[in-house]
């Protein structure tokens, strides 16, 4: 048959050549300190000065083997001497806003515990802390004039209760506490009882209360009670406040109430916002992921419904250079789904609204001035392209290629700026026209010391599967390669599901090339179930999370290994999140590897819906919930702790121990079921880890985990 035959088309679609790979020396383990993150590119309005965010690593005083995350800003000319430089000399400086004549910037660094905004003369002298806010401030921005900053503040449900200005009269929510046994909101209520654990229930209720806010007890209510790494009793809602960039004046609150408002867009004229607000005062916010456009005035008066209705989330608002249109993204809550780029007149309605054709999940919508095309970026086919829709066509035009990917973008008087990540480089600045025609890199921040590094360069394949759905592949050969010899092959896998790996995906650079230069060939594949190839392959895993994907990442593996190079007897994989499932699933069924290595992973999908923050991918992949017959019986199929007994490859496992994403459990779970069989598996929790771990965690143990995965390999494999 047709797709039979397609099955086994495998092309190799490009090999990227590039000068860094003349370089002589190993990547290290260590270089992963080197690397130098950047991101919140901003230009002034004129386009001719940039400044932006880069984060590094340092070494911890008194402590060898400590290593601190440090962010500062940095400002760089665009033109054809640009110099970049630090003007941020303390730590913890970032989000950088120009203000519109470009004589002053913004930013955000903490100050007595809090994130504070700060203002800096480019005139020269010291940045002077502008507010003093007792809740915080973050996220600032200039009103058109230059004579408002906007800034946002996150603030816990105890603290609006008794705010005054956010809450006038100091009501309770409409929405129900959800406190059993107690009316209404009735646990909302202030009281005057004093604390006594013999008193009456008042007194007593008070006792309890004292126990909560000193910290000896949790009581959870809510439905989403899991953070990142902690569980957590309190609600927090995120408001508006206009400030006058005056030392000393005391912001106002635009936003009220027991809402949240997310990121606003100033008209032209500076006198409204137009806003993203939380949707349906009567049901709790757990409950509602529903989101709605709102406009109010920059003195807090006047808020009005512009968009909004059941099952839907308006987010993203970008107003247009002249005030027309407002641009912004729309998408279905709680849902596979891709959100849809639309445009509206500022003063129209629903049944306004023009869409964008474009079957990818875009990012950073920015108007043109001229109000002729909105740019944005678009993780596609192993890159995040950077592109732009023409509004009177609808046509999307691809600006930049899939071989990089654009984390940060700005665009200002006909001048292009990004961030860009590629083979030769996980962050460096790139300045091109409003086209993305006449590129030029203008930074150095890791090319510099990369170019000495020996790179392994990927080479995309692809193939189309039994479903007839394209799945490609990148394939990375160890940088001693030869031909005529044999080499070891890691099988990399991507999380998510919904993620998406290629030569454009800066958090797996420094992995890669490190197993290259051990000896390692790298093979790495977007199976269905990927982000970047639209909503019809984003789907393409419901109900399907291990045989579908499985097959798809073990047919790349076998189309490298057919290419003859590798050695068959020398197979090992790895992967985390999801991929970490994926590989506990792979390894049931399939006994060809040497080895395994499972990060942060989910093994028991009715388990995972309790213990993890990430428990609505349950519900949205598999149609229901674990006490569902039909559902359980989905989920019990779908889980690889079903066929642990199967598992006979030497494992190991790792799990950050404050990881509530996922949730330690699933690693236990798993780790004692095969330490009960007697099958070689290791277990390794990192105290304090999260599920950022190997992102954005304790640098110690992310070399530590990558480190153990290396040596655990050699174990059983060697590499010459």
């Amino acid at each position: 048959m047709t797709r039979a035959i397609l099955l086994l088309f495998c092309i190799s679609v490009f090999t990227i050549s590039i000068h860094a790979q003349n370089g002589k020396e190993k990547v290290l383990v260590t270089d992963l300190l080197k690397v130098k993150s950047l991101s919140n590119l901003t230009l002034t309005q004129d386009g001719s000065r940039a400044a932006f965010t880069v984060t590094s690593i340092e070494p911890e005083a008194d402590n060898r083997w400590e290593y601190k995350y440090v962010t500062n800003i940095w400002m760089t000319t665009t033109d054809a001497n640009a110099v970049p430089r630090q003007i941020t000399g303390k730590e913890g400086s970032s989000q950088p806003a120009w203000s519109p004549d470009g004589k002053q910037l913004a930013f955000v660094r903490a100050a007595e515990g809090k994130p504070q905004i700060w203002l800096l003369s480019m005139d020269g002298g010291e940045a002077i802390q502008l507010t003093k806010f007792k809740y915080g401030a973050t996220a600032p921005k200039w009103s058109p004039d230059g004579k408002l900053l906007l800034f946002r503040t996150n603030v816990s449900l105890t603290q609006i209760l008794k705010d005054e200005e956010l809450n006038p009269g100091l009501r309770t929510p409409s929405w129900p506490s959800e406190k059993p046994g107690l009316k209404a909101n009735e646990a909302m209520k202030s009281s005057t009882a004093k604390a006594n654990p013999d008193g009456s229930i008042e007194e007593v209720r008070a006792y309890l209360e004292n126990n909560v806010s000193d910290k000896k007890a949790k009581v959870l209510t809510k439905l989403n009670f899991q953070e990142e790494a902690s569980v957590s009793s309190e609600m927090s809602f995120s408001h508006t406040y206009i400030v006058d960039p005056k030392t000393g004046t005391n912001p106002i609150a635009i936003t009220k109430g027991f809402y949240s408002y997310g990121n606003g867009s100033f008209t032209p004229d500076g006198k409204q916002l137009i806003i993203p607000v939380s949707l349906d005062s009567t049901e709790h916010p757990d409950r509602s992921s529903d989101a709605g456009l709102y406009s109010v005035g920059t003195d807090g008066k006047g808020l009005r419904k512009l968009l909004g209705e059941k099952s839907k989330a308006f987010a993203s608002p970008a107003v247009s250079p002249t005030g027309k249109f407002v641009a912004m993204q729309i998408s279905v809550p709680l849902s596979i789904n891709v959100p849809v780029l639309s445009i509206m007149p500022i003063n129209g309605t629903a049944s306004d609204i023009v869409e964008i054709p474009m079957d990818r999940t875009k990012g950073q919508l920015i108007w043109s001035k001229d109000e002729k095309y909105i740019y944005f970026s678009a993780q596609s086919n192993g890159g995040a392209p950077l592109y732009r829709s023409d509004l009177k066509t609808r046509q999307v035009e691809q600006l930049t290629d899939y071989n990089g990917g654009i984390s940060s973008f700005d665009l200002a008087n006909n001048k292009l700026i990004y961030v860009r990540t590629d083979i030769n480089s996980p962050f460096e600045i790139y300045v091109a026209d409003a086209a993305g025609k006449n590129a030029k890199r203008i930074s150095n921040f890791n090319t510099e010391w990369i170019k000495e590094k020996k790179l392994s360069i990927p080479e995309k394949h692809e193939f189309v599967n039994e479903k007839g759905m394209k799945v490609e592949y990148w394939v990375m050969k160890p940088t001693s390669f030869e031909a005529g010899k044999k080499y070891p092959l890691l099988l990399e896998i991507h999380g998510g599901p919904a993620a998406m790996w290629g030569p454009g995906e800066s958090s797996m650079w420094h992995e890669y090339q490190y197993f290259c230069s051990q000896g390692y060939g790298v093979v790495y594949s977007n199976p269905r179930g990927s982000g970047g190839y639209g909503v019809d392959f984003l789907k393409g895993n419901v109900n399907d999370w291990g045989t579908g994907p499985a097959k798809d990442v073990l047919d790349a593996l076998d189309k490298t290994v057919a290419e003859g190079w590798a050695d068959t007897s020398k197979l090992v994989l790895t992967g985390g999140s999801y991929a970490g499932y994926l590989v506990a699933w792979i390894i049931a069924h399939d006994n060809r590897f040497k080895a395994a290595c499972s990060q942060r992973g989910v093994y028991d999908l009715g388990t995972f819906f309790g213990e993890g923050n990430a428990w609505r991918l349950v519900p949205g992949y598999f149609g229901g919930y674990p006490w569902q017959e039909n559902v359980k019986k989905i989920l019990q199929r779908e889980s690889p702790i079903t066929y642990v007994e199967k598992i006979q490859t030497p494992y190991i496992i790792f799990h950050g121990e404050n990881d509530l994403r996922t949730g330690v459990i699933q690693g236990e779970m798993l780790y004692r079921s095969l330490k009960v069989l007697g099958r070689p598996v290791e277990y390794v929790r990192h105290p304090g880890g999260t599920h950022e771990l190997t992102r954005s965690g304790n640098n110690r143990q992310r070399i530590d985990q990558m480190l153990r995965t290396w040596e655990f390999f050699a174990r059983y494999i060697s590499v010459k």
